[in-house]
């Protein structure tokens, strides 16, 4: 769990992901779209992968991926981050994040 939280708190928008999922680009496209570039750890790249799924699930995660943590602190999955968008939530949530779009 250790190393979960410590790259989830080294960038401001880190998700977690697996090379082959549809929900986890969805999400990447979704903040690149808001003008926000994630930092995503492939956890299927990675050889403490497994223990990394572990510890997502405790840290209370319903899937292990996509898990998507805003300053350190877990946003939860595709479900929660669509959710806040929808309500309004997730622009100012992100803003601090955002690069200067064109």
């Amino acid at each position: 769990m250790d190393k979960v939280t410590r790259l989830a708190s080294e960038k401001g928008v880190v998700l977690f992901s697996k090379s082959s999922c549809c929900l986890c680009y969805a999400v990447t496209i979704l903040f690149q779209e808001l003008g926000v570039t994630p930092t995503i750890h492939e956890i299927d790249q990675d050889p403490e992968g497994r223990e990394m799924e572990k510890a997502l699930m405790r840290l209370g995660c319903n899937a292990p991926v996509p898990a998507i943590f805003v300053g350190g602190r877990l946003v939860g999955s595709m479900n929660e981050v669509m959710s806040l968008h929808l309500s309004g939530g997730l622009v100012p949530l992100l803003k601090p994040y955002q690069t200067v779009l064109n």
